[in-house]
């Protein structure tokens, strides 16, 4: 297969963004919006910082039909494409299977690409493609949440973490959503160009404040995670239905578990007790709430599962010794005199 690396000839950093039907356009869109951001506000502040020589591919030079009737132009085929420093394998609307069966020059060059050093990022159903190539065997995957126990049957050998939206092995990045794919994006161009692009771009592309890339991965060979998948499920549950009602002791019946054997296992497994562990996923998201969103208070107590405002303020006063109506405003003060 012919591939070229213009990476040897100049300073450009190669990324190549995949093209097949059927594929979600904002997998493509988002990415190159994100990275030429990123490039600008780096060349604004060094005119030697690398450029970035983007190109979409496809296994041949004709129209791409995405999932929102948009036709997209592949810049070259596989045959013809440089080796990618970074290359993007966008989402697939709904069952991914019958445009995977009718890639097999594209999954050979993805395994080809792997194993000459590229670094490969699978959205959702993207994901697929690179299992479906072996890339993943024994490696931690994620991906979308409708096609998890697809996923499971149709690749074994994937260590799949659907509690995850991020996983990191090596040279593979996965995302569950658009969203992960986006904090991917921003923590390639820190890696590319460093902190004040990376920022920059975020700001202007998410209006919510997000959590850090290293809080939201799974990192092949990290030590703070567990093997009970089980407890795993119940945590993606949990982190998932932050407004819901259900009693802890009602959830372990739902996943077919005594509640002492689940509180005893979820001790094992995290290091925290399960009434802690759901609290804290409670503050932490009123408090991303309340310094991203314009709800009330009453809403923010609701969204995150507290009926009774006077409950939900005390709680939150005994953790951060401050009132929900404090904090929004302490948080605020310090974005917008640092933005």
């Amino acid at each position: 297969m012919k591939t070229t690396n213009r990476r040897d000839q100049d300073n450009s950093i190669n990324i190549a963004l995949l093209l097949y039907d059927h594929m979600l356009a904002t997998s493509v869109s988002l990415p190159v919006e994100m990275l030429r951001a990123g490039e600008a506000v780096a060349l604004q502040e060094n005119r030697q910082a690398p450029r970035l020589s983007i190109q979409m591919v496809a296994e041949n030079i004709k129209p791409i039909s995405t999932r929102a009737l948009i036709k997209l132009l592949p810049d070259t085929d596989i045959d013809h494409a440089q080796r990618p420093d970074f290359a993007f394998i966008p989402s697939l609307w709904r069952n991914p299977r019958p445009t995977i069966a009718r890639q097999p020059k594209m999954l050979q060059w993805l395994s080809d690409m792997w194993q000459q050093g590229s670094t490969l990022i699978g959205g959702g159903t993207g994901v697929c493609l690179m299992a479906e190539a072996g890339i993943l065997d024994h490696h931690p995957a994620t991906t979308h949440w409708h096609y998890v126990e697809q996923f499971k049957r149709d690749y074994p050998k994937v260590d799949l973490k659907p509690d995850f939206f991020i996983t990191q092995s090596e040279r593979t990045y996965c995302a569950a959503s658009l969203n992960a794919l986006a904090d991917i994006v921003v923590h390639i161009i820190f890696q590319v160009y460093g902190q004040n692009a990376a920022q920059q771009v975020e700001r202007n592309f998410s209006h919510e404040i997000r959590k850090p890339y290293e809080e939201q991965r799974y990192l092949e060979g990290a030590v703070d995670r567990h093997p009970d998948e089980l407890i795993s499920q119940i945590q993606f549950w949990l982190k998932t239905n932050l407004n819901s009602t259900l009693t802890l002791n009602d959830i372990a019946q739902q996943f077919g578990i005594s509640q002492r054997s689940f509180t005893r296992r979820f001790k094992l497994a995290t290091g925290i007790n399960a009434t802690q562990y759901w609290q804290k996923l409670k503050i932490e998201t009123a408090k991303e709430l309340l310094a991203a969103s314009n709800l009330s208070i009453q809403e923010v107590a609701f969204q995150v599962g507290y009926q009774d405002q006077a409950n939900f303020t005390r709680l939150f006063k005994k953790v951060l010794n401050l009132t929900p109506k404090a904090y929004r405003a302490m948080v605020r003060k310090k974005l917008f005199s640092n933005g």
